[in-house]
C-alpha cells in the first residue's frame, strides 16, 4: 500500500479529528527548534553564555522524560482529548511567560512548564493518531513522522522570522499558535475511549522489561545525544545571523520530513529496518564528525544533511517502539520516550561544557559521532531480539496493507 494513496486510507484520507491532531503537533515539534535561530540573540539579549543558554534544551527535555510516567497515568485516567488539552493548554501559558522573562533563569523555567505541557501532548497525540487513523498502524506513523518534520523544519523558520525584530516574539507566537490548536482539538476531536485498565506510575518502567523495547529504547538514547549536539550546539558553532541560521535549520527540517516520511519505509522495504537504520546511524557519526573538522560552508552543509539521517532514524525507531513488545501502546511510547529524552537533556548540556572543558570546538562533536556509532553497535548486538520483532512488525504492516486493499 502506498501511504499517500487516499483511495487505500492512507495519510490524504483521514478523519478530521486526526488533521486536528496532527496540525497541533506540527506546533508542538516547532516549539522544538523555535529557539534555535535566536539562541545566540538570546545569549545577548539576557547577559548568558552558551552554556546557560542550552539549558533552554536542558530543562526542557528533562521535565519532557520525566513526563513520559505521568502521560499514560494521565490520560488512562481523564481520557486522550483532556490530556491533549491539557498539555496544550501548559504550552500556550508557559510559552507565553517565556516571551516575558528578564534573566536567563526565568527562562529555563518557564521553559521547563513548557517541556511538562508538550510531554503530555505529544505522547497522547501519537497514540491518538494511530488509534484514528485510517489505513493502519504505518500510516499513522508517517502521519505522526510528517508531522514531526514539518515542524522540526518549521520552527526554525518561525523563529528566525520573528526573532529578527525580538528573541520574545517567537515564545509569543508558538503561544498563539498553540491556542489554534487547542480550540481545533476542542472543535473536531472527540473523547478517545478509556482503557479497560488504568496505567500506573510505573507500568512504562515495567514495560522496559522487554528485551526489544529496552534495546530499542538504549539504542535511541544513544542517537538523542547525537541528535540533540546538532540541534542545540551547532547554532553556536555556525554563528550566523538569525535569518540564516534558520534557512540552514530550515532545509534541515525539509530533509528530516522527506527523509522520514518518504524514502526511511522505502529503505525498509528494500533493505530491512535493522540494516537501514544501523547503516544511517553511522552514516550520521561520519557526518557529525566532518561536521566538527570541516570549514563554516562544510559545517553549514552537514548540518544540513543530518536531516536526512535524523529523518530515517526517527521514523524506524517510532515503528519498533511501538511495535516490539506487547505492552499498550501509549505504555510503550511512555517508556521509550522515558529514556530517549534524557539524552536529549544531557546533550545540550554537556556539548558547550566539553568545548570549555577542552578548548575545542570538535570535541562535542567527536564525542557525538562515538555514541550515534554505539546506538548502532546496540542494534548489532541485540540484532536477535530485535530482528525477530522486526519481522513480526513488517509482517504486521503487510497484513494491514492487503487489509486494506482488499476492502477498497
Amino acid at each position: 500500500m502506498d501511504p499517500f494513496d487516499a483511495g487505500a486510507g492512507g495519510l490524504l484520507r483521514q478523519p478530521r479529528a486526526v488533521w486536528a491532531t496532527a496540525g497541533a503537533s506540527v506546533v508542538a515539534f516547532m516549539g522544538i527548534g523555535l529557539v534555535d535561530p535566536i539562541l545566540p540573540s538570546i545569549a545577548g539579549g539576557l547577559n548568558a553564555t552558551a552554556g546557560q543558554v542550552s539549558l533552554l534544551f536542558t530543562s526542557y527535555f528533562l521535565i519532557t522524560a520525566v513526563a513520559m510516567l505521568v502521560t499514560g497515568f494521565a490520560s488512562s485516567r481523564i481520557g486522550g482529548r483532556r490530556t491533549l488539552l491539557l498539555g496544550l493548554a501548559f504550552v500556550v501559558v508557559f510559552a507565553g511567560l517565556a516571551g516575558t522573562s528578564g534573566s536567563v533563569g526565568e527562562l529555563v523555567g518557564f521553559r521547563a512548564g513548557w517541556g511538562l505541557g508538550n510531554a503530555l501532548f505529544v505522547s497522547t497525540a501519537l497514540a491518538v493518531i494511530v488509534g484514528a487513523a485510517a489505513g493502519g498502524s504505518a500510516a499513522a506513523i508517517l502521519l505522526y513522522e510528517s508531522a514531526l518534520g514539518l515542524g522540526m523544519a518549521c520552527g526554525p523558520l518561525l523563529g528566525a522570522l520573528l526573532g529578527d525584530a525580538s528573541w520574545r516574539y517567537p515564545f509569543f507566537g508558538t503561544a498563539f499558535l498553540m491556542a489554534v490548536g487547542f480550540l481545533c482539538i476542542a472543535a473536531f476531536l472527540k473523547e478517545q475511549p478509556k482503557p479497560a485498565r488504568k496505567t500506573s506510575l510505573l507500568d512504562p518502567l515495567k514495560a522496559l522489561g522487554h528485551g526489544g523495547l529496552a534495546s530499542a529504547a538504549v539504542s535511541a538514547f544513544f542517537y538523542n545525544y547525537t541528535f540533540f549536539t546538532v540541534l542545540a550546539f551547532t547554532p553556536f558553532v555556525l554563528n550566523m545571523s538569525p535569518y540564516r541560521s534558520g534557512a540552514v535549520f530550515f532545509a534541515w527540517g525539509l530533509l528530516l520530513a522527506v527523509f522520514s516520511v518518504i524514502v526511511a519505509p522505502r529503505l525498509q522495504k528494500r533493505f530491512g529496518s535493522l540494516k537501514v537504520l544501523g547503516g544511517s546511524l553511522v552514516l550520521l557519526a561520519a557526518d557529525v564528525l566532518v561536521l566538527g573538522y570541516g570549514d563554516h560552508t562544510t559545517a553549514v552543509v552537514c548540518t544540513i544533511l543530518s536531516g536526512a539521517f535524523i529523518g530515517v532514524n526517527n521514523t524506524v525507531y517510532t515503528e519498533l517502539a511501538l511495535g516490539v513488545s506487547d505492552a499498550p501502546r501509549p505504555v510503550a511510547s511512555a517508556g521509550y520516550n522515558f529514556v530517549r529524552w534524557f539524552a536529549a537533556a544531557a546533550a545540550p548540556y554537556f556539548a558547550p561544557r566539553i568545548e570549555e572543558w577542552t578548548g575545542s570546538l570538535r570535541i562535542p562533536f567527536v564525542v557525538a559521532a562515538v555514541t550515534a556509532v554505539a546506538g548502532a553497535l546496540v542494534v548489532v548486538v541485540r540484532r536477535k531480539s530485535l530482528t525477530t520483532e522486526a519481522e513480526e512488525l513488517e509482517s504486521r504492516h503487510a497484513s494491514e496493507d492487503s487489509v486494506a486493499v482488499f476492502a477498497n
